[in-house]
């Protein structure tokens, strides 16, 4: 199925739900509609283009000019398998946590901690998402997709995508280029959990056994204790990355800050919780308008209703500048800023 727009309204495409347009937008739910779509409308060449799937880590600032292509492409299929293992492959407009809901239901492991991250499965691959101690990264065997540049459709196996910490080839030399069609997950039939994160492991006994449906249910409460729902308040999550510092620094940084939230990081660096930096602060709770950040966790910035992208960012730039000054660390944005 195709759809194709001129002056599209964005609100109801992006969690923020600020008031955008995208010139055009393209939407369609079959491979094969995207070739066809721009073999018949040759002026794509001539516009700014945005890859976009549920929106849920863009910020726009201003009305998207260009073109804007939607790879809504649903379904789940078993590949392949063996004693151990078990490969999905997966439509990148699959709901990324439906995907997790429909693994555990089936008891195989691997993803479960990845529970209630928004977005779809194209962009899983694009953010190399994490939490609790998992990256998808490792669970990626391969990534399908249509090459703007080439005009044709391949395959990018796992160790080419460059994966690194909420990062990957999709975001640097494919950006805006690679097309993600679909996802070959390779999940684990006899799966060890991973609970050494904070204090998963007590929450989940809580529960009784430790088990795959149990870890999905206690991620699914955490996180919904500290991050706003983005049906009820506009908001993309963790608008900040996690810095990752050098160990001297962190050493400098624990002699006066002995409280201060760390973990291991690789090549012997640290990484720094930016939520504990960013409420040392004090930013945590504050509100200008519609826009401000979240009272219980000072990681998201929030669009209460009707504040705009330019509000939302200039307030990320002023927490960006706090953090340095105070602590000298510098803050990367999780969330792609559209127009700047």
């Amino acid at each position: 199925m195709i759809r194709s727009y001129t002056d599209y309204p964005l609100k109801k495409h992006h969690t923020f739900g600020n008031e955008v347009s995208a010139k055009y937008y393209f939407e369609f739910t079959e491979p094969e509609d995207l070739p066809l779509f721009l073999s018949t409308n040759k002026e794509w060449h001539d516009l700014k283009l945005l890859i976009m799937g549920e929106g849920s880590n863009l910020l726009f600032v201003d009305d998207f000019p260009g073109l804007i292509i939607n790879p809504n492409i649903p379904g789940i299929e078993i590949v392949r398998e063996d004693r151990n293992n078990i490969w999905l492959q997966v439509g990148a407009g699959v709901v990324w946590d439906q995907l997790v809901e429909f693994a555990v239901f089936h008891n195989w492991g691997g993803i479960e901690n990845l529970s209630l991250i928004p977005g779809k499965v194209g962009a899983s691959a694009v953010q190399n998402i994490g939490a609790y101690g998992m990256e998808i990264q490792d669970r990626i065997e391969s990534v399908k997709g249509y090459d703007l540049d080439t005009e044709f459709e391949y395959t990018i196996e796992g160790y080419e995508c460059q994966f690194a910490y909420r990062d990957s080839i999709f975001k640097k030399l494919f950006k805006n280029r690679f097309i993600i069609t679909s996802v070959v997950y390779k999940l684990d039939k006899f799966p060890e959990f991973i609970l050494h994160y904070g204090d998963l492991k007590a929450e989940v006994q809580k529960l009784g056994e430790v088990n795959l449906r149990n870890i999905r249910q206690t991620v699914i409460r955490i996180r919904e204790s500290k991050l706003p729902d983005p049906a009820v308040v506009g908001n993309a999550g963790s608008f900040f990355k996690n810095p990752i510092v050098d160990a001297s620094l962190a050493e400098d940084l624990l002699d006066n800050y002995p409280a201060m939230s760390h973990y291991p990081a690789d090549d012997g660096k640290i990484k720094l919780a930016a939520g504990w930096l960013i409420e040392q602060c004090g930013w945590k709770g504050f509100r200008r308008g519609d826009a401000g950040v979240h009272d219980k966790q000072a990681l998201v910035l929030i669009n209460y209703g009707n504040a705009t992208g330019r509000e939302i960012y200039d307030l990320s730039e002023e927490i960006k500048l706090s953090v340095l000054d105070k602590f000298g660390v510098y803050l990367e944005l999780e969330v792609n800023v559209i127009g700047e």
